[in-house]
């Protein structure tokens, strides 16, 4: 049993050290010091966490990139093959292909040649840069000479002597083109007044 003696009373006064502490908000030296340490390494800790999210990030995106971009050595090394199928079929004569039948042949072959490479390209990503009736664009093509067409505005790509590749969208190979000067600026588009006297 206990006593009632032994038992504290509820309404009598709190330990003197527990006033005290209380009554006194002040860390000590060594509770502050020990307080910034802790700050310290837990500012540390969370700056080494990030850095280690960025680095995953960044590991993730390289393996995703070699794996997009890991043909482009092969597709730069097949694009004078498709270049050289293309010239063979424009060097043709006109009336080559329609008189000699053995002709007719060699030229479906080397066609159907050109589009089955063609498509094994872009397949794998690669794909044709549309020139011809496009401005000029540096990031896409490289203007090899100009021509004087004021029918056409200035910049107007009208000659494209070699095509141009990209590869998962990143250009692999520039069109060498040819560009109209003389023609009215972009922009200026036709005001329908005659400036002709």
């Amino acid at each position: 049993m206990t006593d009632a003696n032994d038992l504290p009373d509820e309404n009598a006064p709190a330990d003197e050290h527990q006033g005290s502490e209380s009554a006194s908000a002040e860390p000590t030296p060594r509770e502050a010091e020990l307080q910034a340490q802790l700050a310290d390494v837990t500012e540390k800790l969370l700056r080494a966490m990030a850095e280690t999210e960025n680095v995953r990030r960044r590991l993730e995106q390289a393996a995703e990139d070699r794996g997009k971009y890991a043909v482009s050595g092969f597709a730069k090394d097949m694009l004078p093959v498709a270049d050289n199928l293309r010239r063979a079929l424009e060097s043709i004569p006109a009336d080559a292909k329609e008189s000699d039948p053995l002709a007719v042949k060699l030229i479906e072959g080397v066609e159907l040649t050109e589009r089955a490479l063609l498509s094994a390209l872009e397949r794998h990503g690669v794909k044709k840069v549309e020139s011809l009736g496009q401005l000029l664009n540096p990031h896409l093509h490289q203007a090899m000479m100009e021509v004087e067409d004021p029918n056409h505005t200035a910049g107007t790509i009208i000659v494209e002597m070699q095509a141009g590749y990209t590869l998962n969208g990143r250009l692999i190979r520039e069109a060498m083109v040819g560009v109209s000067k003389g023609g009215p600026k972009p922009g200026q588009g036709d005001s329908g007044v005659d400036t002709q006297a």
